[in-house]
């Protein structure tokens, strides 16, 4: 059974950073790759970042590119999402997924295992 849990939500100010932590409970924490997806209220679930099984491949929304920096540390089975000058649009729950496969891409019907999700509330 796969678990993931999420930390380092919060409240940050417009303009400030944070990071994201998600601890990923598989035995073969490299065969999986992960991604980040945010749902504010109202809203649909949307992807934020993704990062391959190795870690070289790394994709991301257009609406967060330059601000949000995914990255793994496979001997913490750990995916981590920075991020710095966040905005009030950033404002969401934010859940770590995982899928055994290299690359699963930004559907979220593509990754079948998640957490329960950390808040983050960007004030301005």
């Amino acid at each position: 059974q796969v678990q993931l849990v999420e930390s380092g939500g919060g409240l940050v100010q417009a303009g400030g950073s944070l990071r994201l932590s998600c601890v990923v409970s598989a035995r073969t924490f490299t065969e999986y790759a992960s991604g980040w997806f945010r749902q504010a209220p109202g809203k649909e679930r949307e992807f934020v970042a993704g990062i391959s099984s190795s870690g070289r491949t790394i994709y991301y929304a257009d609406s967060v590119k330059g601000r949000l920096t995914i990255s793994r540390d496979n001997a913490k089975n750990t995916v981590y999402l920075q991020m710095n000058s966040p905005k009030p649009e950033d404002t969401a729950l934010y859940s770590c997924a995982a899928a055994r496969t290299i690359i699963p891409g930004k559907l979220d019907r593509n990754y079948g295992y998640w957490g329960q999700g950390t808040q983050v509330t960007v004030s301005s």
